[in-house]
């Protein structure tokens, strides 16, 4: 049986140790979509950390992708089919009539600008008709289901609210290219509500935003990601802005643990969300990630200078997380210690891999 490296261990370990009623799960048919994605993934490694970590757990884990080679890649130290049941077709299609989960976290779209702003369609049909397979299938189990939803449903933060509540909602244009993800995701969110409302199907909600941490593509589009392809590459930093746009990051194993809060003892037919409140500018971001790989020696950041005659860069606002935090959740791990654990796995051999 292969081992993790030993940085997503801890980190798995960590999780295991919150007060979590995690026996509801014992027993139970565990159906993960987006399995090969970033957080997905890391979903499904927990689930298999649990499992390998207390037997009596006897979870079966079923992963949902649309690309066998893809689901492996990204779950190296796991045995397919032996420790997890690969799924393999696209969200957006009936299920086999032979699976019948207990519970579905559904977190199945492409959340990089990148990916959404290249395939629109597939992101709006992904957590739309998605999301309804989702729904019929925990109607006709009686299953619990979590939703994995996003920041990006609050719309533009317009009047400048500095903690984003689950009911601080802004406008959004529906024909700018991001809407694709912010209006599909909303869309979702809205079923989600009708199918506990007229079935009575438990479905709950978690809102996730600026995720980092061990696993993530460096291809993935966002700032943070591109930041870290520099640093792992040797090359300066040139910001395409004055970097001082602001954003939450949040270390991916609080985030998995805060999506368990939610779907062990949130309630259903409501929304919470998951992030960080500490916000860091993009700036500071570059020049903590060179730190922590210990180049500021040979490495630097250039920013344009900033346009005296634009307007200053306003905070996109952070989560505010009281709701959450009465689940009894909150954020552990700092930029300060995420970083240096997202760069050693990054630079890290891949488990079972020569």
């Amino acid at each position: 049986m292969k081992a993790p490296e030993a940085c997503l261990a801890e980190d798995l370990s960590g999780i295991l140790t919150a007060a979590l009623p995690w026996e509801a799960l014992y027993g139970k048919r565990i159906l993960v979509t987006g399995a090969a994605g970033f957080i997905g993934g890391h979903l499904v490694e927990a689930l298999a950390w649990l499992n390998r970590s207390r037997p009596a757990a006897n979870l079966h884990i079923q992963a949902l992708a649309r690309d066998l080679g893809r689901l492996r890649e990204r779950l190296p130290w796991l045995d397919l089919p032996g420790e997890v049941e690969p799924l393999i077709q696209d969200v957006t299609q009936p299920l086999p009539p032979e699976v019948a989960p207990d519970v579905i976290i559904h977190a199945a779209s492409p959340a990089s600008p990148r990916s959404y702003l290249q395939r629109p369609v597939d992101t709006v049909l992904a957590n739309t008709e998605g999301t309804r397979q989702m729904l019929e299938l925990a109607r006709r189990h009686s299953a619990r289901l979590l939703f994995l939803s996003s920041g990006a449903v609050y719309g533009e933060n317009t009047q400048g609210i500095e903690a984003i509540g689950e009911t601080d909602f802004g406008s959004e244009d529906p024909l700018s290219p991001r809407a694709c993800y912010s209006e599909s995701k909303r869309l979702a969110e809205t079923l989600c509500r009708a199918y506990h409302t007229q079935y009575g199907v438990d479905a709950r909600i978690a809102r996730v935003s600026h995720c980092y941490g061990p696993g993530i593509r460096l291809d993935d589009g966002r700032a943070i990601a591109d930041l870290l392809a520099d640093v792992l590459n040797d090359r300066d930093i040139q910001l395409d802005s004055d970097g001082s746009a602001s954003r939450p990051f949040c270390y991916v194993s609080d985030t998995v643990l805060g999506l368990f809060h939610v779907l062990l003892k949130g309630r259903a037919g409501e929304a919470y969300n998951v992030g960080e409140t500490r916000e860091t500018t993009i700036l500071e971001l570059a020049h903590l990630l060179i730190a922590a790989a210990g180049k500021t020696e040979h490495l630097d950041v250039r920013a344009k200078a900033r346009d005296p005659l634009a307007p200053a860069a306003r905070s996109a606002g952070h989560f505010d997380i009281d709701k959450i935090a009465r689940l009894g959740w909150c954020p552990r791990v700092g930029l300060e210690d995420g970083l240096p654990r997202m760069l050693g796995s990054a630079v890290a051999p891949t488990p079972g891999r020569a």
